[in-house]
């Protein structure tokens, strides 16, 4: 029977989610909302906005979606899969009361605190006056200031000193920078040593991992400059050994989900796990209740099984029942940003030179169409992933299709991948 599928979202993240859909052919039609200029060429694109959870299920309604993909973290936390549900429209995602894992990081700390699931020395704090008094007597730095709720990826704030600890607290609780966010934050303590991100697949009751990837938040070479929401990605993470996997799958994986299933808040959907590999044993920097950006741009292009079935099975609650299969292969994923990202930037500028990239997928993130002419419209513009057998030769080759693309002031890190080579050695 031919279906018809809804993808919530317009980034490269569900770009990635719309071309491995793609691929199975009993879906018969893709509608994104509200998709990008480069999803349109894969799906048709509604402008209705991700947030916009009445429209949403009013138009899967109108036009008899069979099936939904809830992509990003801001509709998920809102409950669109619960409004879904009420219609009877099945949907790819947590709930909203297990949405929370992502929508507040007091949350998670919390249950990871009771229940034992390794992560880093916190406190919580409603107050700036009493977040500012902690400062004062804290000696031990870096430290690292989250807001409480969603803020894009960018609500971490990681504090050289006193004075950047203070500034970072006014900014986030008195200036409102990630709005009400900000309301309560978590001072944690810096953790040192490789990170990892594990996407799985989970029904609640079975959990299958992904394979590992390594993502590079800052902007600028060499891991400096400001936080953003990516500026690429490699798969697998070297530094995810066998060893780590097991450690994983017992101290972190299946805790979680067990954790979850007893505070009657059962996770169903892709579970991100950001990751640290401390010197202590590996522990949990955030969740994320949904597929990462940019980690999916490099995660579905290994994936070999049928990614709708594995879909629909986390969905109807028999995960356990289908092989997960991932190819032996690497992935790199190059982002393309405007330049000035993440702070000012310009949008609409024209871009030239796509159609000549023969080895690897572009994945739009922030293109619209003007005159039949892709431009750019947002701060990261695409990913260029390419596979390969080992991983310099996909980064390699994900740099050498970069060159082709062309757009005014376009930005791109130069050193991805770098840490990863190393680690192999």
């Amino acid at each position: 029977m031919k279906v018809k599928v809804m993808v919530v979202g317009s980034g490269g993240r569900e770009h990635a989610i719309i071309k491995k859909l793609k691929e199975n052919d009993t879906i018969e039609k893709i509608f994104a909302l509200p998709g990008n200029g480069g999803i349109s060429k894969d799906a048709e694109c509604v402008d209705i906005k991700a947030t916009d959870i009445d429209a949403i299920v009013e138009f899967a309604e109108k036009n008899n979606i069979d099936f939904a993909v809830v992509a990003p973290d801001d509709p998920l936390v809102l409950g669109a899969v619960d409004k879904l549900a009420e219609k009877n429209i099945p949907a790819f995602g947590p709930n909203k009361n297990a949405a929370i894992i992502e929508g507040s990081k007091v949350f998670s700390k919390e249950l990871m605190k009771k229940y034992g699931i390794p992560t880093a020395e916190y406190n919580v704090f409603g107050s700036a006056e009493k977040a500012v008094s902690f400062i004062k007597q804290n000696k031990k730095y870096p430290i690292v200031i989250k807001a409480d709720g969603l803020a894009l990826g960018k609500g971490v704030l990681i504090c050289a000193d006193e004075k950047e600890a203070l500034d970072g607290i006014r900014s986030i609780m008195e200036d409102k920078v990630f709005g009400n966010s900000g309301s309560s934050i978590v001072i944690e303590e810096f953790l040192e040593g490789p990170e990892i991100s594990v996407l799985a697949f989970t029904d609640g009751k079975t959990i299958k991992p992904m394979v590992s990837s390594m993502d590079h938040k800052r902007a600028l070479d060499d891991d400096k400059g400001l936080n953003t929401g990516g500026m690429g990605t490699v798969a697998p993470n070297p530094y995810y050994t066998k060893d780590i996997e097991k450690e994983c799958m017992e101290k972190i994986f299946i805790p979680t989900i067990e954790a979850m299933n007893k505070e009657g808040r059962t996770f169903k959907g892709c579970l991100y796990f950001g990751l640290m590999a401390t010197k202590d044993g590996v522990k949990v920097i955030e969740y994320n209740c949904r597929f990462g950006d940019p980690e999916t741009q490099v995660v579905l292009p290994l994936l070999k099984t049928d990614l709708f079935t594995i879909m629909r099975a986390t969905v109807d609650g028999t995960l356990d029942k289908v092989d997960v299969e991932f190819s032996a292969d690497n992935a790199c994923c190059i982002m393309l940003a405007s330049g000035g990202y993440p702070t000012d930037y310009k949008k609409g500028y024209e871009i030239t030179g796509i159609e000549n990239i023969k080895e690897s997928e572009v994945y739009h993130s922030g293109t619209a169409i003007k005159d039949n002419k892709f431009i750019t419209n947002g701060g990261r513009v695409l990913g260029v992933s390419a596979t390969a057998k080992d991983l310099q030769k996909a980064i390699d080759k994900a740099y050498s299709d970069v060159k082709n693309i062309y757009f005014k002031d376009m930005h791109y890190r130069k050193d991805i991948g770098k840490r990863a080579l190393q680690g192999e050695k």
